[in-house]
């Protein structure tokens, strides 16, 4: 069984930063492609990012590009994503995800159902 534990959220003022950790227990983290989601109040779970098992490619939702940066330390079992320059869209509950099916590619990241394992969220909150 893998565990997913994000921490890290809070409110911020736009243009704020913010960084957000995930804490991967059980199964081998280093094979997973992990992923980033988030989901507004009123609206479906979004992709945000993903990034492959060695942390050497990452793919970017286009709202996010160039703001946020995922990176991951595979020796910690963590994942962790970067915010900058956070707007009011940013607002959300952000989630860590895990797909553990070998062979996957980062290509596919943005596949919501490629994820089967899911952390409980942490809060975002962008102030004006």
């Amino acid at each position: 069984q893998v565990h997913l534990v994000e921490s890290g959220g809070g409110l911020v003022q736009a243009g704020g930063s913010l960084r957000l950790s995930c804490a991967v227990s059980g199964g081998t983290f280093s094979s997973y492609i992990m992923g980033w989601f988030r989901q507004a109040p009123g609206k479906e779970r979004e992709f945000v990012v993903a990034i492959n098992h060695s942390g050497e490619f990452a793919y970017y939702a286009t709202s996010v590009r160039g703001r946020f940066t995922i990176s991951r330390d595979n020796a910690k079992n963590t994942v962790y994503l970067q915010m900058n320059r956070l707007t009011l869209e940013d607002t959300a509950d952000y989630y860590c995800a895990a797909d553990t099916t070998p062979g996957q590619t980062i290509l596919t990241g943005n596949r919501i159902n490629n994820y089967d394992y899911w952390g409980q969220g942490t809060e975002v909150t962008v102030s004006s």
